[in-house]
């Protein structure tokens, strides 16, 4: 049996108001659910999935989607997104490449 997985309210509200931009600019460009989705490569059924806020959707698909219509994601442009990518990498290479906890030994002799 399949556990639901509860989203936080922060992310529950971020999904659902992206899902609404994607769709006020998708009809303010006068484009269809078709073309759209025509356009990032999915099927409608998932455009419509995304523009109700349904967070199982795959981050791609909306993360295309919202390029398409013209949804700034990130406050950098493209080059400075790469930079900001690069400096990313660069600091992930300073840190750990895996995070474990060791166990600690429960002596129990009372």
């Amino acid at each position: 049996m399949k556990t639901k997985h509860s989203y936080s309210r922060y992310s529950s509200d971020a999904i659902y108001l992206l899902g609404k931009l994607i769709r006020a600019e998708r009809k303010q460009k006068k484009i269809t659910t078709i073309e759209l989705a025509e356009r990032a490569g999915i099927f409608r059924s998932l455009l419509q999935r995304i523009e109700k806020g349904d967070p199982k959707c795959s981050i791609g698909a909306v993360f295309e989607a919202a390029t398409i219509v013209g949804i700034q994601l990130f406050n950098e442009g493209d080059n400075s997104l790469h930079k900001h990518i690069y400096r990313v990498e660069k600091q992930l290479t300073l840190l750990p490449q895996s995070i474990r906890h060791t166990k600690t030994e429960l002596i129990d002799d009372f």
